[in-house]
Order: C-alpha cells, then structure tokens, then sequence
C-alpha cells in the first residue's frame, strides 16, 4: 500500500539587521510564520523567499541594508524588506527594483502577507499540533531575551528619525509585558534586557495606568514594572533610559539586588550649546550630581552610554568640555559615533558650521583613548573581587560570559579559565583574575 508523501512545509530565511528593538521585531514575524506551519531556514539556498529586516538610522545603517538586500536577491531572487529603511520604498527600489515587497517598521501583518502572497502557507497546516514554543520564536540564545515594552518616542532630537518612522510612545500593557516575561523565564531565559526606544517613559502615553498581572495589581510605570520583573529570579538590565528625575527611584531596587545595577543612558553630549542643538535635555551639572548621588545609593552601579562627536556647531572648546565631563562622570561603558547627517533630520536644517570629517576622526580617536582609561581603570577595581558570570558559550580553551556590567554584543566579556565543564546558561561564582580596557579574566570559584 503506497501512501503519498506529506507536502514539505513552506520555508523562509530571515535577516534581521539593526538594534535589539528590531530583533523583536523579527522574533514576532518569525512566531506569526512557525504558526502558520512555515520553516525558518538559515541559508539562502533552502529558503522559498528571503525577508531582510533592515535598518535606517544613519547612512552607514542604510548602506548596509542595501547590500544585505542585494546579496539576498543575488542568492535567492524573492526578496520582502521591512523595518526601518522600509518607510523609504523609493530609494530601496531605486537600488533594487526586484524586490517582492517593502514594508516599514512594526507591520508585522503586511509582512506575513506579502511571504503568503509568495509562497502560500500548506491549508493542511495544524497549528494545534505543530506548536509553537508558548515564548515564541527567539533569535538570541536561549538564555537571554529581549523584552520590548513599547513602541516609539516623543522626543524630537534634531539628529533623529526614529518618530518618523514608529511614531509617538505607545506603551504595551503591562499584564501583556509581565505575561511575556513570565513565559519567557518559564523557557529557561535567565536574562531579561527591557527595551523601547525610551524606556523611563513607559506609561506616560496612557497616564500610567493601572493593570493587572495575576490577578494583582500594577500601574503601567517603570518602577512598578521592575517591582514585578524582580519577582521572577532572573537577571533584569534596563536599556535606553532617559534621566528622568523618576529614575531615581530605581536605584534602590539595584542596590537591594532586585535588578541589576546597570543604566543604560544615553548622553549624546555634555556641552549644553551642543545638547541644545541637538534638542536634548542640557542639565549636565545636574546629571553629574545625580550619578554621584547614585553612585552613593548603589556603589556598584554601572553606567554606559553613547556620544556623538562632530555635531554642526561643536567646536574644540565643546569637545573639551566633554572630555572633562567624562572624566568627573567616570562612566564605565561607552560608545561614540562621528556624526553624520541622516535624510529627514532637523538636524540637516541648522544653521551652523559643518565640522569637517577629518576633525571628526581626530576627535573619536581623542574621545576613545580618553574613554578606555577610565573604562580600563574602573575594571582594574574589580581584580579580587567575586561576580555572578552568566555563561554565553564554551570551548576548549573555557568559558566566555558576562556579569551584571556586560550587556550582549555591545560591551565586554568574562574568560573563565577553568571553565570548559560549563554549559551556556549556567550561573557561576567566579574571582577576577584580570581585566583589560574591556573585558576581564576569572576563574570558577
């Protein structure tokens, strides 16, 4: 008796460009289409059609998605693109006239219709038989996820987008985010990173109002937010917080270890003519004042952010300043970019003098060298001490982690010498050894 093969399932590649928030993003698609009883393959030649989930927030961010895209079409042929470069439909398909479908930013709908218009889900398909994971589809390890609470921004920075493309804050409820949460730890996550693209604002577009979570109350507010995501036991890193004078409240629930003592803020400038052109907020004493007052509340807080060097306008008297600014900050992880004008910008329209690109340059080298010695001698602190690692991914020669100051792929690692008997995920105790200008060395204790 001869049965007839059961159909393949369709199958989808998917690239996912840009920062953590578009890696949601491409996790939500990827959960629509594995229900919907699509594969997700991770080669070009095995996929049915190619999504690339690009990135638009400065030139170079473009440049790179226009290539992913290019090299998709060359590899494959059936191409969709979304995400941010996607709410410029022209220029994409001005380079690449091929293109299945664009799409923008959080269209996760228009998406998967246009993969249905290409390649029909199977009407076979049992999506109560062929379960999904209750988390979803993640693309980070399983140890760690990134949780986004909300969508959007009400800042106008002059040097930014991004309203543009995802338009004003619109907070997730809060029972929907603890929810999320809850499952994700559930799946063994070890590691929540809360994401948004203003994170201290979260609840501001609905008042902060009050939800509920098993069957308990909670207002729609950052530090009741973290109250709740304390409860679960795992690793809680808040990312793109604004200083806003309710931060504050937070430090506390670092210091009684309920979340990580990590901020992530960021500055951008700390010369107020500069933070006033860019439309930031210009109280630089201020700030400094409260990182102390932090600092005093919870010693061992981390602090990272990211700054722009060549804005129009800054001058070496700015430059200056900000060098002074970051040795009395003392922060411990830092990022800089040269400035670099983005279409669409209000930033495009000052009436102020263009630093020029070999200024720029000289200024990042400046800044990074001024950066690494205090990042460098902040590390050098931690030699004796004892940290919790959170294993990332072994080999012969040990274990490579991060503590509580290292965020994913953006800051630096732990080697743990003696750790090759570990396994991504685990937790460990170790002694610091060691340490460099970014990373350290430790072994198990």
């Amino acid at each position: 008796m001869s049965t007839t093969p059961a159909p393949a399932n369709p199958k989808v590649g998917f690239v996912s460009l840009g920062c953590p928030k578009a890696l949601v993003d491409s996790e939500r698609i990827l959960t629509q289409l594995r229900m919907e009883g699509y594969d997700v393959v991770s080669t070009y030649q095995d996929a049915d059609v190619v999504v690339v989930n690009t990135c638009g927030f400065i030139d170079s961010a473009k440049a790179e998605s226009l290539e992913v895209i290019g090299e998709a079409i060359k590899e494959n042929g059936k191409v969709i693109v979304t995400g941010c470069m996607g709410v410029e439909e022209g220029n994409i398909r001005d380079v690449h006239p091929s293109v299945l479908a664009v799409t923008g930013p959080q269209q996760y709908e228009q998406v998967v219709n246009a993969v249905h218009e290409v390649v029909p889900p199977r009407q076979d398909h049992n999506p109560l038989i062929d379960l999904v994971p209750p988390q979803g589809i993640k693309l980070t390890p399983r140890h760690y996820a990134y949780l986004k609470i909300s969508e959007g921004c009400n800042h106008s920075c002059s040097f930014c987008i991004i309203p543009s493309m995802r338009g004003k804050l619109v907070s997730r409820p809060v029972g929907d985010v603890l929810d999320e949460a809850q499952r994700l730890v559930k799946s063994g996550v070890k590691e929540l990173l809360v994401i948004s693209q203003d994170t201290s604002a979260y609840g501001v577009d609905v008042k902060y109002r009050t939800g509920f979570w098993n069957g308990a109350p909670v207002k729609t507010r950052m530090t009741e937010l973290c109250e709740a995501l304390s409860t679960l036991g795992v690793w809680v890193r808040l990312h793109y917080v604004y200083p806003y004078p309710h931060v504050d409240e937070l430090i506390p629930l670092m210091a009684a270890g309920k979340i990580l003592p990590y901020l992530d803020i960021p500055f951008q400038h700390a010369s107020p003519k500069v933070l006033k052109s860019m439309k930031r907020p210009a109280f630089e004493d201020k700030t400094l004042a409260r990182i102390k007052n932090w600092r005093e509340i919870c010693p061992d807080l981390i602090i990272r952010s990211t700054f722009i060097v060549g804005f129009p306008g800054e001058t070496e008297e700015d430059f200056q300043y900000l060098l002074n600014w970051l040795t009395e900050a003392q922060l411990d992880r830092v990022g800089c970019f040269q400035y670099s004008p983005v279409d669409g910008a209000p930033a495009n329209d000052l009436d102020l003098d263009v630093v020029p690109d070999d200024v720029k340059q000289d200024r990042w080298e400046r800044f990074m060298a001024h950066q690494q010695a205090i990042s460098s001698a902040r590390l050098q602190m931690r030699i004796g001490r004892e940290i919790e690692v959170l294993v990332d991914e072994v080999d012969e020669q040990g274990a490579v982690g991060r503590c509580f100051f290292d965020a994913p792929e953006i800051d630096g690692n732990v080697f743990i010498d003696n750790g090759s008997n570990l396994k991504p995920g685990d937790k460990v105790w170790c002694k610091v050894t060691d340490a460099d200008e970014y990373d350290l060395w430790a072994e198990q204790i």
